[in-house]
């Protein structure tokens, strides 16, 4: 990867490409990369969906390599939901393929001067920028068979739907898997919106006749990426809870802890969370003749993912994750797994974030559109969204403005971006984070609950005021690291619970780049992105106030343990305190 393809979409006579080397660049991947050119490039007080934000798609540092679980693939712009900079990475096939073109990264720049809508082929041979309005408004599902028509079934695609074209602040980007179907997604902060304020419905892309990326010490490598694969099927969490059960084997779990938001974050429990368990979904795939355990990627050795069945046995969605699951059902007091499953096809056809989405339709249920536990009412309202009707742009837009819209007090968000399913009074650590995410509420950006509630790695004494800070702080520094090198954010399971695993991943790293880093460099990794974005946030406006849960958090008690968010703004303010 020692390019980079920039598109300029707004250029003279119509959009262009220029390949250039990768330049002041070199060595970064992911996040990394995505944050580093849009905290340098665009300006923070630019309008989102306007001429100055970049689009950046950035593979990992380890992508198109050999190395198990490294197809992650990282979006990042000024985000049309927070107002802040913003990645959002999914899994799916793209990265490996762009990695092995040798791109570090695509940057989609300016604006179409019209309303013309384009697709963009990248291949050996280079790239090709087509104009293609028989693309508009096409679902993600459709477009990507239409793509298959054209260019055949050995290619990946990375894509918006409806939502991303109507510049939606929960609109997504899709990317495909490795049945070429739409459903790994960028999903939060509405990079979809960004995307289809360029004009760019899809990014198809060819690797046919380029080879796998070659490590700088290949027996180093080899051996290193052996140890890791193994430390991770070794794993209890990854080696055998997620593969048997997917990402959904933690509702009961979260509600046994009595930390799972249910009704808009009314109580932490919910009563039909058995109905809607990881135990009741995989029986019902296996039923159906779906499938249970599945990888989104090649390469994939925990094979989280699946595929669910409608009741005759057709193809519906992937299998709903846990974050789906609980956004539209638990909050929403829905326990029907067929009706949470149509409104996950729904969200990735029209490309919509499914935390987002649940979150917002929890608050519209709120306010009275609809009762809670009314899944024909729900699945109705996504529908809104997709038609783009005035009631589905306000949904479609996310939690913030439909509270704002509709007069609800308790609306779940950080900096306008949703929480997502573990509510920060049963889980303090998860609240720390939210509050001071450069990106909004965001679990993954620093996943306390593997520490909080399973006990993994770091050993932190939740009874001190500074327990929860330390963890955030050293979780959001690792995870940003993380980010960067292409890996999916569930190997922290296992490399998290032993130093020797965590070790078996520096290793890999220093096998594929041929560098010597240590722990610590990793973390140092960490530290410079989040540092990029901190900056890049503070010129964008945002202080140390916006770093803060909503009031309710502090003021409501949480069901049935009574717990309200007890971590003080002034011990916030100090998680970055390096």
């Amino acid at each position: 990867m020692d390019k980079l393809l920039r598109i300029d979409m707004g250029a003279e006579g119509g959009p262009a490409a220029t390949i250039s080397p990768i330049g002041d660049y070199a060595g970064l991947g992911g996040r990394a990369m995505t944050s580093a050119i849009v905290s340098k490039e665009v300006p923070p007080l630019c309008h989102p969906l306007g001429a100055d934000n970049k689009l950046v798609i950035a593979p990992g540092l380890l992508s198109g390599s050999l190395a198990a679980m490294s197809g992650r693939i990282s979006v990042g712009c000024k985000s049309p939901l927070t107002g802040g900079i913003k990645e959002s990475n999914a899994g799916g096939q793209p990265a490996q393929v762009l990695a092995r073109l040798g791109y570090a990264a695509v940057v989609l720049e300016g604006k179409p001067k019209d309303d013309t809508l384009y697709k963009i082929m990248i291949n050996k041979d280079g790239v090709k920028i087509i104009a293609d309005n028989s693309l508009k408004m096409l679902g993600n599902y459709d477009l990507v068979n239409k793509i298959k028509k054209e260019f055949g079934d050995k290619i990946c695609c990375i894509s918006i739907g409806p939502a991303g074209e109507m510049k939606l602040s929960a609109a997504s980007i899709a990317f495909t898997d490795m049945e070429l179907r739409p459903t790994r997604h960028a999903g939060r902060g509405g990079t979809g919106a960004v995307m289809g304020a360029k004009g760019v419905k899809a990014i198809v892309l060819d690797d046919a006749g380029m080879q796998n990326r070659s490590p700088k010490d290949p027996e180093k490598f080899k051996e290193a990426n052996k140890n890791f694969v193994q430390a991770l099927k070794k794993n209890p969490i990854t080696g055998k809870g997620l593969p048997a059960l997917g990402t959904n084997s933690l509702i009961n779990v979260m509600n046994e802890s009595g930390g799972l938001p249910t009704n808009n974050f009314k109580t932490g429990k919910f009563e039909g969370a058995s109905k809607i368990s990881g135990e009741t979904q995989a029986a019902t795939e296996s039923a159906r003749g779906g499938v249970v355990t599945h990888g989104c990627h090649r390469g994939c050795v925990i094979r989280c993912s699946g595929i669910f069945n409608d009741k005759d046995g057709n193809y519906l969605t992937k299998q709903p994750e846990y974050e789906t699951v609980w956004a539209h059902g638990a909050n929403c007091g829905i326990d029907d797994l067929d009706a949470i499953a149509m409104l996950d096809r729904l969200d990735d056809d029209f490309g919509l974030d499914t935390i987002e989405m649940g979150t917002a339709i929890a608050v519209a249920m709120d306010a009275g559109l609809a009762k809670f536990g009314d899944a024909k009412a729900a699945i109705n309202l996504v529908k809104e969204v997709g038609k783009g009707t005035p009631l589905g742009r306000i949904l479609g837009n996310g939690a913030a403005v439909t509270g704002k819209v509709f007069g609800v007090e308790r609306v779940p968000v950080v900096k306008g971006q949703s929480m997502p399913a573990y509510d920060p009074r049963a889980i303090q650590g998860m609240g720390v984070t939210y509050a001071t995410s450069t990106m909004g509420a965001d679990h993954t950006a620093g996943h306390a609950r593997i520490t909080n509630l399973l006990g993994l790695g770091i050993k932190i004494d939740y009874q001190k005021p500074d327990g929860p800070i330390e963890l955030s702080r050293i979780l959001q520094t690792a995870t940003a690291a993380l980010d960067s090198t292409g890996m999916c954010l569930f190997i922290n399971y296992a490399i998290l619970s032993k130093p020797e695993n965590f070790q078996f991943f520096v290793d890999l790293l220093n096998g594929f780049t041929g560098l010597e880093m240590t722990r610590d460099d990793v973390l140092d990794l960490g530290k410079s992105v989040l540092k990029n974005e901190r900056e890049f946030n503070e010129k964008a406006g945002f202080t140390s106030k916006h770093d803060r849960l909503p009031e309710f958090f502090k003021k409501e008690p949480l069901p049935p343990h009574n717990t309200t968010f007890i971590v003080k703004d002034e011990e916030l303010d100090q998680v970055f305190n390096w």
